[in-house]
């Protein structure tokens, strides 16, 4: 190893003994490691590495819950983001305390903290923790913080433990010196592992370094950065962690391109709802309703099919989809869960409840296209095998079709004959449910011809969205709208 490194090479050319090296012999770097769970597997290479007292303030495992307890208060659950934000806070404050007059000056203080569960001695328990820093950038600086949610995904406990030290020290190296290239630091949290070692379902920064940060924009290069599958974020834009929000929950979620969101996408949504309201176990006479998860679902594949001769994903087109959709209300996944039955099984990690998926004829006829299940050595019963297994319906909503004028549902649609005999029992037995309630006023809406209008300047678009869509569209000008005496714009091109 040698003597000395610039902590600001280019983080590609840096292993992890380097990254803890650097920081290690960078003067103005000093703070405290605080970790709960899985042993000091972060503070480890600092120490390994060597130079550890230029940089290490004090180290501590609080591992007794009732040791954790005494030092940073109570809490109903250990590994969570309430006591994580507990420790940074406890740990940070002391540290300004005791060391902000006499180096505070040329110091640079930082807290990393992490609260994790790695598997247990009879591996049956879920492998998942938070951690995140609480640094300043320059001495005396307010600091700013990263906060993520991980997920160990080795077979393991010791690899598990390995995977977790070098994704902490990823986290510090990448605060310290990446934090104005929030894309460089997102990605070198997995340098020296891979995707399939190790998750991240949520990072959330705050503090003056990132006041600019668009969180939506942050949760989507997740999933694209493929950090994780999945990734999901509020109707004001919070970042949220998955199966904290749909832990033990019905679930109801309405995949779709929503460029923009219409009347169709919002009645679909709330016709299902109502059945699966009804479902068994769901709405019970007298009892109070249930609190139903409902989900607006991006995936990968979709926000592709607009890219540009780059084959770059259309930031701008993005988050004009997520103002739209942050107007209905909804919470959003973005997902890179192409088949129905990869989203069934991610679903099913967090609740045993009952799950719903709502869609059109168009999704459901796709649904039954056997080269999507190719690469499954079961085929097509493979994967229904998987999608329908604990619980779970589709909810189907009709489709009017345009050239014959006649209405195709559930009940009416035919597929490749091979297959007919597999749809008629799936549809028969109630896995694949038509919504029968709906708006037949908006049957001929389909999001293309609005976004067509749209682009020509036809305002008669404005009465196949939510009103609240509506005026947000002409608000900000998305999707290409402009005012009826500006340029035209041509229509075939990206928005």
């Amino acid at each position: 190893m040698e003597a000395s490194l610039d902590p600001k090479t280019d983080r590609k050319n840096l292993v992890t003994q380097q990254k803890a090296l650097a920081i290690n012999l960078d003067p103005r770097k000093y703070g405290t490691f605080a970790e709960i769970g899985a042993g000091q597997e972060v503070v480890r290479w600092f120490f390994q590495v060597g130079g550890a007292a230029g940089t290490i303030a004090k180290s501590i495992s609080a591992y007794d819950m009732t040791v954790s307890d005494a030092i940073y208060g109570p809490s109903p659950r250990y590994v969570s983001r309430d006591r994580l934000q507990t420790m940074l806070d406890y740990e940070y404050a002391l540290l300004q305390e005791r060391l902000q007059d006499k180096r505070g000056a040329d110091t640079d203080f930082f807290v990393f903290a992490d609260t994790v569960a790695a598997r247990n001695f009879q591996g049956t328990n879920e492998c998942h923790g938070w951690m995140g820093i609480k640094y300043q950038a320059t001495p005396g600086a307010e600091p700013s913080q990263i906060v993520a949610h991980v997920r160990m995904l080795d077979k393991d406990n010791v690899a598990q433990q390995q995977a977790l030290g070098i994704i902490g020290v990823n986290l510090i190296y990448g605060a310290l010196y990446h934090f104005a290239a929030s894309d460089d630091l997102m990605h070198s949290l997995i340098d020296d592992l891979t995707a399939e070692r190790i998750e991240v379902d949520m990072i959330k920064f705050s503090g003056p370094e990132f006041r600019g940060i668009d969180h939506r924009l942050m949760s989507l290069k997740l999933v694209q950065l493929e950090l994780s599958d999945a990734a999901m974020f509020s109707a004001t834009g919070e970042v949220l962690q998955p199966s904290e929000v749909l832990h033990k929950k019905p679930i109801l979620v309405e995949r779709g391109s929503f460029r923009p969101v219409t009347h169709v996408n919002m009645d679909m949504l709330y016709s299902a709802r109502q059945q699966f309201l009804n479902h068994v176990g769901l709405r019970q006479e007298g009892a109070a309703e249930p609190e139903i998860v409902t989900l607006m679902e991006l995936t990968m594949r979709n926000l592709r099919s607009t890219c540009g001769e780059n084959g770059e994903i259309d930031y701008d087109d993005f988050l004009a989809r997520a103002d739209v959709l942050a107007a209905t209300g909804a919470t959003v996944l973005i997902s890179d869960y192409f088949e129905y039955y990869r989203l069934a099984t991610y679903l099913r990690r967090c609740t045993k409840l009952p799950i719903g998926i709502t869609m059109g004829i168009p999704s459901l006829i796709d649904l039954f296209d056997e080269r999507y299940y190719e690469h499954l050595e079961g085929g097509i019963l493979e994967s229904f095998g998987r999608l329908f297994r604990n619980d779970l319906k589709l909810y189907v909503y009709p489709l009017l079709d345009g050239a014959t004028r006649h209405l195709v549902t559930v009940q009416k649609l035919k597929v490749s004959p091979s297959l007919q005999g597999l749809y008629d029992h799936l549809a028969e037995n109630g896995y694949i449910e038509s919504i029968d309630f709906y708006n037949r006023d908006y049957l001929g809406i389909f999001s293309r011809d609005v976004l067509t209008k749209i682009c020509n300047g036809d305002p008669s678009w404005e009465t196949m969205v939510p009103p609240t869509v509506a005026s947000l569209i002409k608000e900000r000008h998305l999707f290409g709208y402009r005012l009826l005496d500006a340029p035209p714009i041509d229509a075939n091109a990206a928005p």
